[in-house]
């Protein structure tokens, strides 16, 4: 299946996953950084971090076409989740959460795609 073929589901959840991994990479190594405290707690770090990669892995898959973008889709909503939970605790992480939850969602909808 070439991009041209890709549902208008999967190429929006391919932007939601891009926008994703640019937010989490940017509050990881800018607010949360600069913020210090719990804010750079080594598990939040890895998990925004983690959560970045695992959405950019995941556009990346749904981009070629291949149906095992469902697992990765599947791995992809559980670990914006894990990000999620780990955001909600700290003061002015509105921007990451809103990102992880529409990944979330987006991603979810792409395992029985």
């Amino acid at each position: 299946m070439a991009q041209s073929e890709l549902s208008s589901e999967m190429m929006a959840c391919i932007q939601a996953c891009r926008h994703c991994q640019r937010i989490c990479l940017n509050m990881a190594t800018g607010h949360c950084l600069e913020k210090g405290g719990r804010h750079v707690e080594p598990e939040h770090l890895r998990t925004m971090l983690v959560c970045a990669e695992i959405c950019g892995t995941a556009a990346d898959v749904m981009t070629t076409g291949s149906t095992l973008h469902r697992q990765v889709c599947a791995v992809c909503a559980d670990i914006c989740d894990a990000c999620i939970s780990s955001c909600r605790d700290l003061d002015e992480m509105d921007e990451c959460i809103d990102a992880c939850e529409r990944c979330k969602d987006s991603c979810e909808a792409m395992t029985s795609e």
